[in-house]
């Protein structure tokens, strides 16, 4: 099976179970260090083009991360799509699952240990926190995400901004109307730094974390808990 993946996860998800199956990848997909594919552009706007002239099988998708255009464009030039869209920890490692039957290879070990690292029950007490993922404009998780419920399994709730919006933009006094406890920062898709972000928060703890620990649902999933449990601890 020749494969092409438009999620970072999924491609690293591949890349380390059956890296012989992967031919093509967006420019986003940064894991593993040293993926030796095909690129072709960005998951937002990957080059249709390109992926059909790598005779995919199997394209790898996923509703939030991809265009529905994009979607549709490959399947009626015959290519089989398969995508994704986890909300919670538990259907991302469904998810994981259910591709790696449909690629046809074992369930793999490291998501056998994700599934041991996320079978604790939530932790406790909760704390409540805001998480902007993007800056100028002020871009913020939504409490309707897989983030949002990753960050719920360790204890720290993400309070609603505007109704059902999973990123709302809002500005920052809208978002510490909610009463936050602490403000989660990520590392990505905009890079959070000690000398970037905190700022903005005056009197309130700032926990900068690992972006593909909170976002990516593959292989990172099994050192998620810990990894992000160390940096909530502020």
């Amino acid at each position: 099976m020749r494969v092409v993946s438009l999620v970072p996860s999924l491609t690293e998800s591949v890349a380390v179970t059956a890296p012989e199956l992967l031919v093509g990848a967006t420019d986003w997909c940064t894991e593993p260090a040293g993926l030796a594919v095909a690129r072709i552009g960005g998951s937002k706007y990957p080059r249709v083009a390109d992926v059909l002239a790598l005779e995919p099988d199997l394209v790898l998708a996923n509703q939030e991360e991809n265009r529905r255009e994009d979607v549709e464009a490959l399947r009626a030039a015959g290519i089989d799509v398969w995508v994704s869209f986890p909300r919670t920890v538990d259907t991302a490692l469904s998810t994981l699952d259910e591709m790696f039957g449909v690629l046809g290879i074992a369930r793999p070990g490291w998501l056998d240990d994700a599934a041991r690292a996320w079978s604790a029950p939530p932790a406790g007490p909760d704390r409540r926190a805001v998480v902007p993922v993007w800056r100028r404009p002020w871009v913020w998780l939504g409490s309707d995400t897989f983030a949002a419920d990753v960050l719920r399994r360790l204890g720290v709730v993400v309070p609603p901004l505007a109704g059902d919006d999973r990123y709302p933009r809002v500005d920052v006094p809208t978002a510490l109307a909610t009463a936050p406890d602490l403000v989660v920062l990520p590392d990505e898709p905009y890079r959070f730094t000690a000398d970037d972000g905190p700022e903005s928060f005056p009197g309130l703890p700032c926990a900068l974390v690992s972006g593909r620990h909170l976002t990516w649902y593959g292989p990172s999933l099994a050192a998620a808990p810990a990894v992000l449990g160390a940096a909530l601890r502020t």
